[in-house]
């Protein structure tokens, strides 16, 4: 019972994580901006962090399985 949300969360944590960071690396390879209104090498470098940060809350989840 009490494996069910670590599920959810991992796997939620996981694929906004790889969609974040996917859609970061779309965007900067079109030299796109990342976000409108902000430098492009600070929101790009944000992005990155913050996609890293939940692919490694997905994995934790799913280690305390």
């Amino acid at each position: 019972m009490e494996n069910e949300p670590a599920i959810f969360a991992g796997t939620v944590f996981s694929l906004f994580g790889g969609g974040l960071l996917a859609w970061t690396a779309a965007c900067v390879r079109r030299h796109r901006p990342v976000a409108h209104g902000v430098r492009p090498v600070a929101s790009a470098t944000l992005a990155s962090v913050v996609a890293v940060l939940a692919l490694t809350a997905g994995t934790w989840c799913f280690t305390r399985l």
